[in-house]
């Protein structure tokens, strides 16, 4: 019996782990994308690369509970298709013993998926969200990209172009009132220049040759022209202000739970915050539901096709997460209760991969 849970030990995890590395280099790709358009800012290659590093926990926990899913229907299928497991339970031994080393390993998954969810992965991702800004801060350039808007308080800006000396051409300033509900000037400057005092974290964008057009109380526009006009922000009081207001994918655990309590005692809706915890654990916990789901579905397929059970891997896979994606899109919808809503694919996974395998087993 040893020799038996060493073997199937062995393959699930070279199975498991060829499948982290395949599945972690493709959501690894999506976010060389960011990575490429960072660097076109002008990003530093080190502050760029250590986005992909601070990016890696919340990476391995999707790709962890999708390859024991996928090591779960190629392993157990290849050895249903061999009446491996027919051969074993016809000498004595169960399905249960067959699978209990595997589910251990699941458990242990689960842990570390938990742990990644609701701690380490939402840290680093603020880490890296805190580079940029950083970034930003020291390197102005960064941030402006020809044909963006760059959003300040009630200050936008575009430019048409940019070069390695700070020096901007093409500028469109708008500044809009406070309330938002006017645009109080329109300036437009044929060249310009951004200065940073790092020591005060003031950043000045200066204007030349500047045409400011304002909007008056009664609705008359006066028109002016001005060799130099200047406009500074305190840029690091707005970052530290969005740190205080920082997303709830941000937030670490005792966070998450220390800013819904906050929110309770001043009576404010916690829709999103419970959201955001629900759906952490319900994908911490969905190795557990992949094995249980496709345990019995591997089972009964019995195809020697190896392309049979990746393609239902990728499937049952992919309704989950997205499953998962759409029910935190209603996070805004309270009336309708999207955090229980969340636990619906874990539940019907569970669920039915248990009764599934409980079919198998009393056969």
């Amino acid at each position: 019996m040893k020799t038996l849970n060493i073997y199937v030990t062995k393959e699930f995890l070279c199975t498991a782990a060829l499948s982290v590395i395949i599945l972690t280099f493709g959501l690894t790709g999506v976010r060389l994308i960011k990575i490429i358009e960072a660097l076109s800012k002008g990003v530093p290659f080190m502050d760029a690369f250590s986005l992909i590093l601070y990016a890696m926990p919340f990476i391995l926990s999707l790709a962890i509970p999708s390859s024991i899913l996928v090591a779960t229907m190629l392993v157990f299928g290849k050895m249903s298709a061999n009446n491996e497991i027919t051969a074993m339970r016809a000498c004595g031994i169960s399905v249960l013993e067959i699978i209990s080393p595997i589910i251990l390993l699941s458990f242990l998954a689960t842990c570390l998926c938990l742990y990644l969810q609701l701690d380490i992965g939402p840290k680093y991702m603020g880490i890296a969200r805190s580079t940029l800004k950083e970034v930003g801060a020291g390197n102005p350039l960064a941030i402006l990209e020809p044909g963006m808007p760059i959003e300040y308080e009630n200050i936008n800006i575009f430019i048409d172009d940019k070069d390695d000396d700070n020096k901007l051409k093409g500028i469109q300033v708008y500044v809009i009132k406070k309330d938002k509900s006017r645009l109080e000037q329109d300036v437009h400057a044929l060249s310009g220049e951004i200065t940073v005092d790092e020591n005060a974290e003031i950043m000045t964008i200066i204007l030349f040759d500047a045409i400011v057009k304002t909007r008056e109380n009664d609705g008359t526009t006066r028109r002016i022209s001005t060799d130099r006009m200047e406009f500074s922000i305190d840029f690091g009081n707005k970052f530290n202000q969005a740190k205080v207001g920082e997303k709830p994918r941000y937030l670490t655990l005792k966070e998450l739970l220390s800013r819904t309590l906050l929110y309770k005692k001043r009576t404010m809706d916690t829709t999103q915050l419970e959201v955001e915890l629900n759906q952490r654990i319900a994908l911490g916990l969905s190795p557990l539901a992949f094995l249980l789901l496709g345990l019995p579905l591997a089972i009964r397929t019995s195809r020697r096709e190896t392309s049979v059970g990746l393609f239902l891997s990728v499937i049952l896979a992919g309704v989950y997460f997205i499953s998962i994606m759409i029910f935190h899109a209603f996070d805004s919808r309270p009336e309708i209760y999207p955090q229980y809503l969340l636990w619906l694919p874990n539940i019907l996974y569970q669920a039915g991969g248990a009764f599934f395998l409980y079919k198998i087993v009393r056969r």
